[in-house]
């Protein structure tokens, strides 16, 4: 079984916070691989910068600004702290963006209701170099960066590229994706830190989320767990980053 766990929130940019996360995935035996995040650092470093982010049903809009303000904290700042910070805990890592060996191929999402700007859906997974590496014992550290092939980088959710990994590799392996963040799950009261929803479905999704109960960056986040599922990836769990050793957290079930 291959582990894909995608970290994210609070977690990165925290820096205790991210060698906790990253002493508990150092110890996750068996292969392994890592997709984080970072918009929140992104947001941090934009307003510094005198770019406003803006956001669409819990989506980053990537204008030409952004688009390098992304490029440069996840697949420099962050995905090379993280890198780093394995590589002293005895883990061979090696980080990658979507473009460095063609791992993730995407197109810019269509102007249809919403303009995203230079945002990736992607088209295509190199699963065969992710199996590669994994098997000459190196974990890949993957930053939320796609690109067209034409040469431009794409800014592609990073539940997205998780999802889109777990499910690529599904077709040739069993696949456990694991989700993590700052919170123990899905809450179903986001005022109550400990409501959290130890199954959800499909239609229970769906019934929080006409409800109000569920919103903003937790509908895409479910999405792709969900589509995940769907694609015969074994498992998904959502939970905090920190316990990612732990059988806690919100497990999604078809």
């Amino acid at each position: 079984m291959i582990k894909v766990i995608k970290v994210g929130g609070g977690i990165i940019e925290n820096d205790d916070n991210l060698s906790l996360f990253l002493d508990s995935f150092s110890k996750i035996e068996g292969p392994k691989i890592l997709i984080h995040g970072g918009g929140r650092l992104a947001t941090k470093i934009a307003e510094k910068l005198g770019y406003k982010t803006k956001m669409i049903n819990g989506r980053r809009v990537t204008d030409e600004s952004m688009l390098d303000v992304v490029t440069m904290v996840y697949g420099g700042l962050v995905n090379k702290k993280i890198v780093a910070k394995l590589q002293s805990m005895g883990i061979n890592a090696l980080g990658l963006s979507g473009a460095d060996g063609n791992l993730i191929k995407a197109h810019k999402r269509p102007n249809k209701k919403v303009d995203y700007g230079w945002v990736g859906d992607v088209d295509k997974i190199n699963s065969n170099l992710l199996l590669n590496l994994i098997k000459s014992e190196t974990v890949p550290v993957i930053a939320p960066l796609s690109h067209d092939g034409n040469g431009k980088m794409l800014n592609t959710n990073a539940d997205t590229i998780a999802n889109e990994v777990a499910k690529a590799l599904a077709e040739k392996d069993e696949i456990q994706l694991i989700l993590g963040f700052e919170l123990n799950g899905v809450l179903k009261d986001f005022n109550n830190k400990s409501s959290v929803i130890t199954k959800i479905t499909l239609d229970l999704f769906n019934q929080l989320k006409s409800d109000g109960l569920i919103s903003e960056g937790m509908i895409p986040k479910l999405e792709n767990a969900f589509d995940a599922i769907k694609e015969g990836v074994s498992s998904v769990r959502i939970c905090n980053a920190l316990k990612i050793n732990q059988d806690s957290g919100t497990f999604v079930s078809k």
